[in-house]
């Protein structure tokens, strides 16, 4: 019989999106942890994505957006 090895998940939020996310691994300074959103957000420079992805990505904000005012509207 074998035993099953159990991973602990970590539970970490980004400091500049407030998107959580988890990981096995844990983080030696959870506070300097960002999404890649957040990273990109923070330095548009270096953002080297293609052009669909960065369309995609301003769309599901957008629509996000939309979502979080129509819910806090009511």
């Amino acid at each position: 019989m074998s035993k099953k090895k159990i991973k602990k998940i970590y539970k970490y939020e980004c400091n500049v999106t407030g998107e959580q996310f988890k990981t096995t691994a844990e983080a030696p300074s959870p506070g300097d942890l960002s999404t890649v959103s957040a990273y990109y957000q923070m330095n548009p420079e270096l953002d080297d994505r293609p052009l669909e992805i960065k369309v995609k990505i301003k769309n599901e904000e957008e629509s996000a957006a939309e979502l979080k005012a129509s819910l806090l509207g009511e």
